[in-house]
């Protein structure tokens, strides 16, 4: 199989987040079947729909050989791996990896929908996601950067690189 370029929101606003996004990154290099061929800048940005501290979130893109069912599955055993824990919807999180692009395909089964729900309303994904490919089309709803002008309403900052 031919691997799949694929695009994983990276967030955080539980316990220190900057270093469990950090640590994230680092363990994604670990999947199986995958490469972490790079990832985004980190940001900082308030939570949406959600309660507690401000998140620090980045995008990374994978090239993987992985089904998009298995590649879910291995980043839920990295956010159990981080005290990820769901008591409620849009708890405040220490590590939340959402697939938010698997190829150009588009999935809809009761664990997983791919293109990422909410990926268009959100500037801490589109941001990111813009940094890695600033022509990314996004399945069904066109170019990613489309969407930055509805989204001038989030805050959002790039944290700086040491």
């Amino acid at each position: 199989m031919e691997p799949v370029i694929s695009y994983v929101g990276v967030g955080s606003n539980l316990g220190n987040a900057l270093h469990n996004v950090t640590a994230a990154l680092s363990a994604l290099q670990h999947l199986p079947q995958t490469q972490l061929h790079n990832h985004s800048s980190l940001f900082r940005s308030a939570p949406i729909d959600a309660t507690g501290d401000d998140f620090i979130n980045a995008v990374a893109r994978l090239d993987t050989t992985l089904s998009a069912e298995s590649l879910l599955s291995e980043l839920q055993k990295i956010e159990l791996s981080f005290g990820r824990e769901r008591p409620f919807r849009n708890a405040p999180r220490t590590l939340d990896l959402d697939l938010l692009l698997y190829g150009d395909v588009k999935i809809s089964t009761d664990t997983l929908v791919v293109p990422h729900p909410r990926m268009t309303t959100r500037a801490f994904v589109i941001l990111p996601l813009l940094e890695l490919n600033p022509e990314i089309l996004i399945p069904d709803h066109g170019l990613a950067s489309n969407y930055v002008q509805g989204l001038s309403n989030q805050a959002i900052y790039a944290i700086p690189k040491n």
